[in-house]
């Protein structure tokens, strides 16, 4: 099992492959999501403020996968149910496929052998997306932990993506925490302040 750059989300049909760009490969975001585990990963402690200067570090791809083994203590747990998120998706495009009338012969076994062709696609995109949720909720943990209040960060590099789906995630958890963040404008460029409320 590996981490890798795979590429949108499939859109499979009998007459090829096209990808869904609104759907991204979350391997992208992944490398500024372990940086933020990085910088926040330290357990209770009585600063609730940060400001968070980014290394502007590209990580390898093993690299990343050994932060989050590290942070993510999940982490096997999250990867061994990758195959069956992967096989369900190929099952429901299998199943949409052979409910269809309206299709000929010809069309229906492109369509198959287009979503079969496609099934390695599927599972890593799966992988990144599981490694991309089990990074969300760890950090969602880890300033629950800490008890964060405010986190400072530069707005590039996806921080502000990582942060925004953050929010998703801390809203959802038993415990809630709701998050706003808004964008100053400092001399070192455009800052991402966001503010957390612990109930």
């Amino acid at each position: 099992m590996e981490l890798k750059y795979v590429g949108d989300m499939p859109e499979v049909s009998q007459h090829g492959v096209s990808f869904n760009h609104t759907k991204v490969d979350k391997y992208t975001y992944l490398n500024a999501a372990v940086e933020l585990l990085e910088a926040l990963s330290y357990g209770e402690t009585e600063t609730t403020q940060h400001l968070y200067n980014t290394h502007n570090k590209e990580f390898s791809s093993s690299e990343i996968f050994d932060l989050l083994k590290k942070f993510c203590h999940n982490i096997e747990d999250v990867f061994a149910q990758r195959e069956e998120k992967a096989n369900k998706i190929i099952q429901e495009l299998v199943d949409r496929v052979e409910d269809n009338s309206n299709l000929t012969d010809d069309e229906r076994v492109a369509w198959l052998n287009n979503i079969k062709m496609m099934s390695d696609y599927y599972l890593q995109y799966v992988t990144n997306e599981s490694a991309y949720s089990c990074a969300l909720n760890t950090l969602a943990e880890e300033i629950h932990i800490a008890k964060v209040q405010e986190i400072s960060i530069p707005i590039f590099r996806n921080y502000g993506i990582v942060l925004n789906d953050l929010s998703h995630v801390l809203e959802t958890r038993k415990s809630p925490i709701d998050s706003d963040m808004k964008i100053e404008t400092t001399k070192r460029g455009l800052l991402g302040v966001i503010k957390f409320s612990h109930f």
